[in-house]
């Protein structure tokens, strides 16, 4: 995307900041998956907070440094796999969109890292929009679960 083209449409986005929007009538299905992981990366990382601060509550340095390392790209490949057996079809196909996805790979992790963690963001994003919190909650325990073995190996 060219930068005149990135201002317009941020422009665009701001300007109807203090509009009132339907709410509700966003089809979750529809959007795009990198949107999802979007969502689902906000998501994951305030569910790894909470969780942490049931344990920590002092701490802020130790709060922050092993939740960027539950939520990095590496992790959240880990848990996917972990998970990804478990998945229903309509949730493949969440998480093979976001896999799928067209996006920058950080230096931080591989090629297959990077977009099992953007498949698994996409599946978190969805859920938490379907309001599918019972199944999110059942993810989430095995995925931090997980996570919190690979990092203490």
């Amino acid at each position: 995307m060219r930068f005149d083209q990135y201002k317009l449409l941020k422009k665009q986005l701001l300007d109807t900041m203090d509009s009132d929007l339907a709410t509700g009538d966003t089809d979750v299905k529809q959007m795009h998956p990198l949107v999802l992981a979007y969502i689902g990366d906000a998501v994951f990382a305030l569910r790894v907070r909470l969780r942490l601060l049931e344990r920590e509550k002092n701490k802020v340095r130790v709060l922050h440094d092993v939740g960027a390392q539950m939520v990095s790209a590496v992790m959240q490949s880990h848990a996917y796999d972990k998970i990804v057996h478990l998945l229903d079809e309509e949730e493949q196909a969440v998480a093979r969109r976001g896999r799928n996805a067209k996006s920058t790979v950080p230096k931080s992790a591989s090629v297959r890292e990077y977009r099992q963690s953007t498949a698994f963001e996409a599946l978190v994003g969805y859920l938490f929009l379907k309001e599918k919190y019972e199944r999110l909650d059942e993810l989430f325990d095995l995925a931090f679960t997980h996570i919190t073995e690979k990092m203490v190996e």
